[in-house]
């Protein structure tokens, strides 16, 4: 029995504008957060540290970077997901809603130059509390809801003789649910969050419900990714198209129990935050079955063929990246015990692991859209250098975790002064210093493409 085909078609012209659209505003996200990230580096590197005096810009720079490196660009890819998943096309509204999302990143890109400052170092979406701001994420929320309801209109159905591709749209379709299940849990904060309540505790009990549902998108598509990228590097995938909707579907599943956690706990009580953790840590091992399919069909593949010599090894390393990097991600989520920079080495670990799945899936998607040819050698090192990179960085920040630095503070503020804590600290800055260098050397590599003449894949 030959192996199902799991690929993802560019149906029309239209949808390879509008696709082409979202992947050049999550490229652009993620300009605008390198160069922020830069700065974020500097502020917490030992020795060069006391160089930043400035605290509250670091804040106001973490703010700006979180947002654009977590939330626009993984939201963007999966606005470029649910384009290839629909049915028909809707030129208008595909316009109308890239637009009132490309128009909210502007504007949260330029914010902190035209005064907007206040930071608000709440989880999930940190804010700056400023009009502007306001307005750009306003701006980017209804388009990529626009989006979603659109994607969920048209979205392709599951046919009688089910294929790979269908399997795959299948999961992006419910992505697209979990993240419209995210919206109403924001707005059934919002409703519920009592007066009297303001600042970062407000946004904190607002995002907190719905952020961690917004996990489950981002794993279900990042899973999506994974089966792509393994498919089109040579892996020998060898789960049926039903089979592998049904482990989509056990992923999903998890959310079911949102409605109830709202029932069951007032939006500020302890047992509201704690209920949504334990979704989180627990709900996650969804992805198992998928996940540990994809990587046997990773660890049993041999060399990529004549048939997929052409990109099979910038794939593969793309995938074997973003699984390593999940992974740890994931285990440092069972290690968190207090308020210490354990927790963003595993949101880092994790986050990580999908932003380098799509960037693989970038490196997939960039010929079949009419771009130039991807630099073969350059792309197939990348994933190892961020992923590396962000490897160390990890390792650093859970080192140093483990002596009690605190999260979200820099320079001075934040007490490092043994020998532990300094190396520690060192070693996540030269990983950070090492992924932004890796960071850079993707947009390079889409740049080359993207500049490149428009030729047909092959």
């Amino acid at each position: 029995m030959h192996a199902a085909d799991y690929q993802l078609h560019i149906g029309s012209e239209n949808v390879r504008k509008i696709t082409t659209a979202w992947l050049m505003l999550g490229l652009a996200s993620l300009v605008g957060a390198g160069i922020f990230s830069i700065l974020l580096v500097l502020a917490r590197t030992p020795a060069i540290q006391e160089m930043t005096p400035l605290i509250d810009f670091f804040r106001i720079a973490l703010v700006v970077h979180v947002d654009l490196s977590v939330l626009i660009w993984l939201l963007s890819m999966a606005g470029v997901m649910w384009s290839l998943s629909s049915s028909r096309d809707l030129p208008g509204w595909d316009r109308f809603s890239f637009l009132l999302a490309a128009a909210g990143t502007a504007i949260i890109i330029i914010s902190p130059f035209v005064g907007a400052a206040d930071p608000l170092m709440n989880n999930y979406v940190p804010l700056l509390r400023h009009p502007v701001f306001y307005t750009g994420l306003g701006l980017f929320t209804v388009g990529i809801a626009s989006h979603l309801l659109r994607s969920a209109i048209t979205r392709n159905g599951i046919r009688e003789g089910l294929d790979g591709t269908a399997a795959l749209q299948f999961g992006i379709t419910l992505a697209a649910l979990t993240t419209a299940v995210a919206i109403a849990a924001f707005v059934a904060s919002w409703a519920g969050i009592p007066g009297g309540i303001d600042g970062q505790a407000y946004f904190e009990f607002l995002f907190w419900g719905g952020g961690h549902v917004l996990q489950f998108t981002h794993t279900l598509l990042m899973m999506v990714a994974w089966v792509i990228l393994a498919h089109a590097s040579g892996c020998r995938f060898e789960l049926t198209p039903r089979l592998t909707l049904t482990f989509l579907i056990i992923l999903a599943l998890p959310i079911i129990t949102v409605p109830f956690l709202y029932i069951a706990h007032d939006i500020i009580s302890p047992g509201h935050r704690l209920a949504f953790t334990e979704l989180m840590k627990y709900g996650g091992l969804s992805c198992l079955p998928l996940g540990l399919a994809v990587l046997v069909s990773l660890l049993k593949a041999g060399k990529p063929g004549e048939e997929f010599a052409k990109e099979g090894r910038y794939l593969r390393s793309a995938l074997l990246s973003s699984i390593g990097l999940f992974a740890v991600g994931g285990a440092l989520g069972f290690m968190i015990s207090g308020l210490d920079i354990v927790i963003p080495a595993h949101y880092h670990g994790s986050t990580v692991g999908v932003t380098i799945a799509f960037m693989g899936l970038t490196y997939y998607l960039l010929p079949r859209l009419g771009f130039g040819a991807i630099p073969a050698r350059m792309a197939t090192w990348q994933p190892y250098l961020y992923g590396g990179g962000q490897l160390l960085h990890i390792i650093g920040l859970a080192w140093s975790g483990g002596y009690g630095v605190q999260r979200k503070t820099a320079g001075l503020a934040q007490g490092v002064d043994r020998l532990g804590e300094v190396a520690g600290m060192g070693l996540m800055g030269l990983g950070g210093l090492i992924s932004v260098i890796g960071g850079l050397l993707f947009l390079i590599v889409c740049y080359k493409s993207i500049r490149g003449k428009n030729q047909p894949f092959i």
